[in-house]
């Protein structure tokens, strides 16, 4: 009777060890299915990553030998934060890099440089307050910072090279404006040292917070096209633009 019974049992332990496998191999089709979606998405980062950072060398690249005004100017860090904003902090580095090296390549390293700050940076900082929803006046203000400091390293590293002092040509034209001013409000008097160092440090920080804006506009007005939209301007500015 007991070996009825385990004979009975036998087919039972088999059908339940065939349900087993048969389920996990059932299990295992859905990881497969998985795994090429990571695989196929690797390379479109690449190449995404790639044709934005080499968009970004080829706009500096027209506006340096071809100026069109500030219109190129503009675009300098898009390419880049919109890197960020669909591969995420990894893709946006890699594409500041590879940016930055390909200027290289074509212009040398000093206009590799000047491009890599501050504009391929702003790029990766832009690209991370607008992935991160921040409200505008926050990343322009960030930006306006960054830009400022890269005013600066521009000065120092031109006037490194060329031997001479940009920054005294900076305060002199600064020195011009004050004057001009000065006599225009009635003002008898000189500007001191002190007022025409501040003077240049404020018109400086004032035309990058204006250069943000505009990039902001800009930014607002593509992207929203290309289906990475940045965070929504101030209401004045959807008023002021008819923008919804």
């Amino acid at each position: 009777m007991s070996i009825l019974d385990s004979g009975a049992e036998e087919p039972e332990e088999r059908l339940s060890i065939n349900s087993a496998t048969s389920s996990h191999q059932n299990s295992n089709p859905q990881q497969h299915f998985k795994r090429p979606k990571l695989k196929v998405d690797a390379p479109l980062r690449m190449v995404e990553t790639a044709f934005l950072a080499s968009t970004a060398s080829l706009i500096w690249f027209i506006n340096f030998y071809f100026p069109l005004g500030p219109v190129l100017r503009i675009f300098f860090p898009v390419p880049i934060a919109l890197v960020y904003l669909r591969w995420g902090t990894r893709a946006a580095w890699m594409a500041a890099v590879v940016s930055g090296l390909l200027l290289m390549v074509l212009m040398g390293p000093t206009r590799s440089l000047l491009f890599v700050m501050p504009y391929a940076l702003m790029g990766v900082l832009l690209g991370a307050t607008w992935y991160r929803r921040v409200p505008w006046m926050v990343s322009i203000t960030l930006g306006t910072l960054l830009g400022t400091i890269g005013v600066f390293f521009r000065i120092w590293l031109l006037s490194l090279l060329s031997g001479e002092d940009l920054w005294v040509y900076v305060i002199n034209q600064v020195t011009s404006f004050l004057e001009w001013a000065f006599l225009s409000l009635g003002i008898l008097a000189s500007p001191s040292v002190f007022l025409i160092q501040v003077g240049a440090i404020a018109l400086i920080v004032l035309n990058n917070f204006i250069y943000l804006f505009v990039v902001h506009l800009a930014a607002w007005l593509l992207l929203d096209r290309l289906g990475n939209p940045i965070p929504r301007p101030p209401r004045w500015v959807q008023t002021l633009l008819d923008y919804e």
